[in-house]
Formats: structure tokens, sequence, C-alpha cells
């Protein structure tokens, strides 16, 4: 059956990955390191497991797609211990919904803001302001919603942070939706006060949602990022157009628990409510209960953060001679401008047997000048053990320099 959505989509990065790779053997004498995806290698705390057995029983029961107010009040909590929050302004019962991770939630953001009509007077979609490169979920859910995606590139010069106040205005005059990751994927880059407050302005003078996907948010060396709801506190309090997005996948080594939660504008939350009662699955509650515990608990996040620290230290130590080297702020990835990331990530599985990702894989072509921004990076995933990441970055090093 022909669909004109999936015409749309350029290759899922990872399948073009493999694409790549998979008619060149792996060297002899090498054992596959893979640093293309972003999935933390360090466990969670074992309170995790310990708390799923205790609510095993619960296994038994439909969840409540709202969640539970223990864990909604969680959430609540963390937001405002986190970003200095008035007391008041996170009410659990209308401004918090928990989700399965964020992926999905992302995704149905596009559901939540692109009309199925195109804008009164004009023939042309409404339009999707995502990052360039983007997070391959933003551009997707442009795509089958309806919506018309505009890639905005986020150059070093901007900070790494896509210039939307830039965007011609009859485009924003027809825009419904726009993503935002802080800190950036995969840049590793932490949006200012002002910048945030300013695409805050922006949203509500054209009425669009403002989704900050926030998931990398607890993974920064120095001071930590500032967040979309500080920002709306720093404008007086309201959330109005505003959500963001938070999950324990990143924050807590925990991905296949799928916990995380969206917050924001009542209004939204309202009607996010409705449509995943119609299109997911509510998140179980012995996960709940896990969840609840780890947004309360700070302890395990100090130590993942030192932990990707330490990495970070170690990349510096190893590769920060290398031109096209930086060491960014947030995140766990680095951003390594190598002249042409697809032939390096190819040489760099021919030669060492380390997987990684070519930067020009993660963006869609500029709209306005047909070309790709980020074809000469290539995305380094420092998410394993320390002995594991310093034999990469090692072998890394010895075929960058060769």
């Amino acid at each position: 059956m022909h669909n004109t959505a999936f015409d749309q989509l350029a290759t899922y990065p990872f399948w073009r990955l493999n694409n790549l790779l998979e008619k060149v053997p792996k060297p002899d004498g090498f054992s596959e390191l893979a640093l293309q995806i972003g999935e933390p290698k360090i466990p969670p705390p074992d309170f995790v497991a310990e708390i799923i057995g205790e609510n095993s029983s619960k296994w038994a029961n439909y969840p409540p797609h709202p969640g539970t107010k223990s864990y909604r009040t969680a959430c609540a909590s963390w937001l405002t211990r986190r970003y200095t929050l008035p007391e008041e302004m996170i009410d659990e019962a209308t401004n918090i919904l928990p989700c399965a991770g964020t992926k999905e939630a992302l995704f149905h953001m596009g559901l939540l803001a692109v009309p199925r009509d195109p804008p009164s007077g004009s023939t042309e979609p409404y339009a999707v302001l995502v990052p360039n490169p983007v997070y391959q979920v933003y551009y997707g859910a442009a795509v089958f919603s309806g919506g018309k995606p505009y890639p905005i590139s986020a150059p070093a010069e901007n900070n790494f942070m896509p210039d939307y106040a830039g965007v011609a205005p009859e485009i924003l005059e027809r825009t419904a939706l726009v993503y935002l990751c802080n800190p950036s994927n995969p840049q590793g880059a932490s949006a200012s006060m002002t910048y945030l407050t300013d695409l805050i302005g922006l949203a509500r003078q054209h009425d669009f949602v403002l989704v900050v996907d926030e998931c990398y948010s607890e993974i920064y060396r120095g001071a930590p990022p500032i967040g979309g709801l500080q920002a709306c506190a720093q404008l007086g309090g309201s959330m109005d157009n505003v959500l963001v997005l938070h999950s324990l996948s990143k924050r807590s080594s925990a991905p296949g628990l799928r916990c995380g939660f969206v917050a924001g504008d009542p209004k939204l939350i309202e009607l996010y409510r409705t449509i995943r009662s119609y299109a997911s699955v509510a998140v179980p509650l012995p996960i709940l209960a896990a969840g609840e515990t780890l947004w309360r608990d700070e302890a395990h996040v100090e130590i993942n953060r030192a932990h990707y620290e330490s990495l970070f230290t170690k990349a510096e130590e190893i590769l920060g001679h290398i031109n096209g080297f930086s060491n960014p702020p947030g995140g766990f990835y680095l951003w390594l401008d190598v002249g042409d990331g697809e032939e390096a990530a190819l040489k760099l599985w021919s030669e060492a047997g380390v997987k990684c990702m070519p930067g020009g894989y993660m963006a869609q072509n500029d709209p306005f000048t047909g070309v790709n921004p980020v074809s000469r990076y290539l995305r380094v995933c420092l998410v394993h053990d320390k002995v594991t990441a310093v034999e990469a970055l090692e072998r890394i090093s010895v075929v960058l320099q060769g």
C-alpha cells in the first residue's frame, strides 16, 4: 500500500548505519564495541528490582492512565527541587502526566498539537519546527501528524541551538509545534535562560506548542542546565503553551523501565490525557512504584553524573589533541568534527571494530539550502563502564590519527 507519510521520511538512522556496515567485516582480533546508541550500560540502583518485586501483586491490575497520586507528587516535588520553582507552581493533579519513557510521548505531541486541516486561508499544512540534527522521533511526529517538518540548523556559532526566532514570519504564523532538546542531542549544549524565555515568548506570540525534551538534564559537567519550567517561572509562572518531558532512562540508567512524565500547561496535559487513553498503554503500577522512589532519590544520580564526568575526562586525555574534538557541558555524547562522518564511521568499524553514528544520519537536508549541515560530524556515545569506554577511546584515537 502506498503511504505518502513514509515517502517523506529518510531511512531511520540506525538502519542506515546497519546498511553501511553490514557488508564490511569486523577486523580480526577486535571485539565489537557499540558506541552508536545512547543506551546507558551502568546498572540502575538495586532498589528498583526490590520495589518491583514488593509490588508484584499489582501486575494483576490495569494501571490508570493518570498514574498514581504518589507518583505524580514525586515528579512534581522533583521538578520543584531541581529547578527551584515556587512551591505552588506545580500541581500534581493538573500539571503532571506519567508516560512510558518519553519517546512515545514525544511522538504523540504531533497528534496533540498539529490540526488535521491546513490553516485558514492556506493550502500549506501546519509547520513543525525541529532542531537539525534531530532526534528522529520529532521528525516522524511531524510527518505522521500531517504537519510539514522544518529542520532548523543548530550551528556551533549559535551554541548548537536552533535559531527559531530567525524563521521567516510566514512560517511562524502557521507553526503548530516546536521541539527543543535541552541539553541537545547530539551536541550536549545547554540553552541559556534568555534563549528559553525568548522561545516561550515566541510560542505565545504565534500560539504554537513548545515541547522541551529534557531527558539529558541530569547528565552535565559544571552548572546544571536550565529547564523550560524554570524559564516559565522567570516569566511569572504561567506554563501556557509549554510542555517539558523527563525520563528515568538516562537520569537513573533505567532505559528498560519505560517510565517518565510530561509536565506543563494544564490545558495541554488534559488533552494529552485523552490521547493517552486511546493511544497508549498506561505505565504499570509496579513500575510507577519504582519510578516514584527513583524521582525522590538523588544519591544514585550523583554517582551516575560523576561516572560520566570521569569518562569525559578520559576522552579529553585521549582525544583532546585531535582536531575537531570538543568536550560538551551536557549529555553523554562526543560530537566530533572529523571532516566526513560516514567515512570515519566506516573506518572505525573496518579497522577497530567500533560502531559510531555518522552525524549526517541524524540530520535532514536543510529545507532552505538543501545541504546536510552536519555531515562532517561523528557521534560517539560514552555510556559504558570506564574500562570499556577507555578501550574504545584508545581505538578511536589510533584510527582518527592514522
